[in-house]
């Protein structure tokens, strides 16, 4: 049963991503929006949505590590591993306006995420401890969030230049395979992660090590899923879009609404973690600000897989300790 499931969560993440990258993207060529606006808002939401359940849920239950390692660790793995892997199947193009905007928010992000989990900026009405992102910490995230999504619907109707060729299916059926694509997803990285985790423990892996990278990285599987079939397809602003919007949507949004359910404490752990997700963001925005090359070619995508597999044994080597 425990391979069946996992056979069936990577079926499900594999269909999924091909269903919301055909079916956005045909939305995107049907309605003159681009492709990066649609990989920042349809795409990003529906490959956000397990980190979204999980967080919810941990909140809700208290488990307030558990919601601020998923987002961390995601974001984390959404650039180092995922683009990593994007990177060796097809050297990735970013936009100016990813590299000018769009990056600069997700590292934006993270920067005020270290500040507001600061002590010093804690407030006592907040119902948070020293160190935590509290209830008006939330209200402050949810409302960038807002401004996000408010500059990208001006994006989309200002930015409505194509990539290659994609099918085109009628407005029906792309729907129909967005809705299938959001629901396939979530379900699928649901029975991958679960299955893993099982199989984890029937080896004797420590569940302290399951839940620093299974956790971080299952939720991820969307996004790694719907990058590696965009750059397949060469929906290259897709596969890019697809990883700064959720990294955004991770913070503002989700992170935004698990600190109204409750206030999420921030332990030195975290901080390291917060700034190494940030270091990650400022690494991409590096290799890409070149003027005469904004690409993420294979080489930069080695480099990310192998500061993820430092990363992964710096996490390893502390759980063990």
């Amino acid at each position: 049963m425990i391979l069946l499931m996992l056979l069936a969560g990577f079926f499900l993440l594999i269909a999924g991503a091909s269903w919301l990258v055909d079916g956005a993207a045909s939305v995107a060529k049907r309605f003159g929006v681009s492709h990066l606006a649609i990989g920042l808002t349809v795409v990003a939401f529906g490959t956000s949505a397990p980190e979204f359940v999980v967080n919810i849920v941990a909140s809700i239950k208290g488990n307030t590590d558990i919601a601020i390692g998923n987002i961390v660790g995601s974001n984390i793995a959404n650039v180092l591993l995922i683009l990593g892997c994007a990177a060796l199947i097809r050297p990735l193009t970013v936009k100016e306006s990813t590299v000018r905007i769009e990056i600069p928010l997700s590292i934006l992000a993270s920067a005020i995420l270290l500040l507001l989990g600061a002590p010093f900026l804690s407030l006592p009405l907040d119902g948070a401890t020293p160190a935590a992102i509290g209830r008006f910490d939330g209200v402050f995230l949810v409302l960038l969030f807002a401004v996000f999504l408010r500059y990208i619907f001006r994006m989309a109707r200002n930015d409505s230049e194509d990539d290659e060729p994609l099918k085109e299916y009628r407005p029906p059926i792309a729907v129909l395979l967005v809705i299938c694509g959001i629901v396939a997803l979530p379900v699928g990285g649901e029975l991958l992660v679960r299955s893993a985790a099982q199989i984890a423990v029937g080896l004797g892996v420590p569940e302290r090590v399951i839940g620093l990278s299974l956790v971080a990285v299952g939720t991820s599987l969307p996004e790694l899923a719907t990058s590696l079939v965009a750059a397949h397809k060469k929906s290259v602003d897709i596969a890019v879009g697809n990883i700064v919007g959720s990294n955004i949507f991770n913070v503002f949004w989700v992170l935004g609404i698990s600190s109204l359910i409750r206030p999420i404490p921030l332990s030195d752990g975290a901080f390291v973690d917060i700034a190494v997700a940030a270091a990650a963001s400022l690494i991409l925005f590096f290799l890409v600000f070149r003027p005469t090359d904004r690409r993420i070619g294979r080489r930069d995508g080695l480099l990310f897989l192998t500061l993820y597999g430092i990363y992964l044994a710096f996490i390893f080597s502390g759980s063990f300790a």
